[in-house]
C-alpha cells in the first residue's frame, strides 16, 4: 500500500521512502526527513552498520550504529524508526528521540538503542551543516583545542608489548595505551600465579617505556568473584594504572560500589550500560571513577551529553569506549571537544585503505591527540558510498570454553 515501505536488493542499501509519519505536524519551512539508507559493511574482521538519514533539502547526514549481534537485526530494525520519523524536521533532535522512545514503549535494548545512536549522529550532522558549523558549536563549542587518543596494545609478551607502543609513539604520537592483564589464561592457573604474572607483565612496561606513558588494563569482564577483582587490582596498583577497567560484569551497581571502595586504582566501567538511568544508578552508588559510555549504542550524541553532566556532578570523568570505524571516531571527537569532564578517548586505528575509501579524510591522531576542523560543518567528514557497497561478511560473537567443558565470559 501507500506507506508500505520500499526495499533494494538484499546486496544494496535499503531505502524506505514514504509520506509524514502518523502524529507529526506540517511546520512552514521546515526541513523534512525523507529517507533512511542502511549499509551493512566490514572493516577489518568486524562488521559495521552505517546510516545515512537524507532531507528534502538535499541535506544528509550520517551516523555508525553499534554491533552487538545480531548485527543483521539494524537494518530492519531503521526500516521500522522512519515509519515513526518520515516527514520531521532532523534538526529537532531531541523532539525525535523522545518520540522514539515513547513511541516504542518498551526499553529498546542493545538492537534498537544501536538503531537510534546512528541515527542519532546523522541528525547531529545535518544540524551542523544546516548551521554551517562543526558539530561541536551547537554543543556549546569547544572547551579543548584538541583530544587525547589512547591505543590497544598486544604481544606474546613484555617484549613484544614494548615494541608495538614504541612504534604508536613515533608514528602517530601515543603516549597512552590499554592492555590486557591476562599473561596467563585465568582458567586452569591458580589465581595467585595470574595475579603476578600480570604484576610482571605492567613492571615490564614500566621498565622499558619512559615514566609519562601511560598504562590502563582491561580484564574484559571476565572476573565473576569481586574478590579476584580486587586481588589483580592489587598486583596491579604498585605501578599506577590510568585505570582498571570492567574486571566484573556489569548488571549488578552495589557489587560495583563495593568493589571501588577497596581499591587504590582508578576504576572504569560503563560499555555494557545504557542510557542516563542505569549511569545515575551506578553513579549515586559510586560504583565507578570513570565512566566509558559508547556514543554507537547508549542512544547517541544527545544521550552522552546528559550521562556526562550526571557524571559531572558526581566529579566522575567519562573515556568513551571507542572500538567501532572512523566515523564513530568522528562523533566522538564532537562530543569530547565540547565535554567538560572528558578525560580520554579510545581510538582504534583503522584498516588505513578502507578508512580512505570509507571517508574523504578520517580523523588521524598526531602526537596522541586528534585535531578539531573548525572549517568543516557537521562531522567534518565525508562518506563514500560506493565504497559501502559489496563489503560485507557477518561477524558473529563467540563465548570461549573452559578446561571443564562450561563456557566463559568474552
Amino acid at each position: 500500500e501507500a506507506d508500505a515501505p520500499t526495499r533494494l536488493p538484499r546486496d544494496g542499501p535499503v531505502r524506505i521512502v514514504g509520506d509524514t509519519a502518523p502524529g507529526s505536524k506540517e511546520r512552514k519551512g521546515a526541513m523534512k526527513i525523507t529517507a533512511i539508507k542502511t549499509f551493512m559493511t566490514r572493516e577489518g574482521h568486524r562488521s559495521r552498520a552505517l546510516c545515512k538519514v537524507e532531507t528534502d533539502e538535499g541535506l544528509y547526514g550520517w551516523g555508525e550504529c553499534y554491533s552487538p549481534g545480531p548485527d543483521l537485526a539494524i537494518e530492519p530494525t531503521l526500516d521500522y524508526i522512519f515509519e515513526m520519523i518520515k516527514g520531521e524536521d532532523p534538526r529537532r533532535i531531541e523532539y525525535i528521540m523522545l518520540k522514539l522512545f515513547q513511541q516504542m514503549r518498551f526499553p529498546p535494548g542493545a538492537i534498537g538503542l544501536s538503531a537510534m545512536s546512528g541515527l542519532d549522529h546523522a541528525l547531529w550532522d545535518i544540524s551542523g551543516k544546516a548551521a554551517g558549523v562543526p558539530v561541536y558549536m551547537l554543543l556549546g563549542g569547544n572547551c579543548r583545542d584538541k583530544v587525547q587518543v589512547y591505543r590497544s596494545i598486544g604481544g606474546k609478551d613484555v617484549k613484544e608489548a614494548v615494541e608495538v607502543a614504541h612504534k604508536l609513539n613515533e608514528e602517530h604520537g601515543f603516549t597512552a595505551f590499554k592492555t590486557s592483564p591476562w599473561r596467563l589464561p585465568a582458567d586452569g592457573h591458580r589465581w595467585g600465579l595470574v595475579c603476578k604474572a600480570a604484576a610482571e607483565y605492567f613492571e615490564g612496561l614500566r621498565t622499558n617505556c619512559p615514566d609519562d606513558w601511560e598504562f590502563a588494563f582491561d580484564p574484559h569482564a571476565k572476573i565473576f568473584e569481586p574478590i579476584k577483582a580486587v586481588q589483580l587490582a592489587n598486583a596491579l596498583a604498585p605501578y599506577d594504572p590510568l585505570f582498571y577497567e570492567e574486571p566484573l560484569r556489569p548488571e549488578n551497581s552495589d557489587a560495583w560500589a563495593r568493589l571501588r571502595s577497596q581499591l587504590t586504582v582508578p576504576l572504569a566501567t560503563g560499555e555494557s550500560l545504557y542510557q542516563r538511568f542505569e549511569f545515575l544508578d551506578l553513579l549515586q552508588k559510586d560504583g565507578a571513577d570513570i565512566i566509558q559510555p559508547d556514543i554507537c549504542i547508549c542512544g547517541g550524541l544527545l544521550e552522552m551529553r546528559k550521562i556526562a553532566a550526571l557524571a559531572e556532578s558526581h566529579y566522575v570523568s567519562i573515556a568513551p569506549h571507542n572500538p567501532m570505524g572512523p566515523l564513530a571516531t568522528a562523533v566522538n571527537l564532537h562530543f569530547c571537544a565540547a565535554t567538560p569532564n572528558f578525560k580520554i578517548l579510545e581510538y582504534h586505528l583503522p584498516d588505513a585503505e578502507i578508512a580512505k575509501d570509507w571517508l574523504d579524510e578520517a580523523y588521524w591522531p598526531t602526537d596522541g591527540y586528534l585535531q578539531l576542523r573548525p572549517d568543516r560543518p557537521g562531522l567534518g567528514v565525508e562518506v563514500n558510498e560506493d565504497a559501502l557497497e559489496g563489503k560485507y561478511s557477518y561477524w558473529q560473537r563467540t563465548c570461549p570454553e573452559r578446561p571443564d567443558g562450561s563456557t566463559g565470559y568474552i
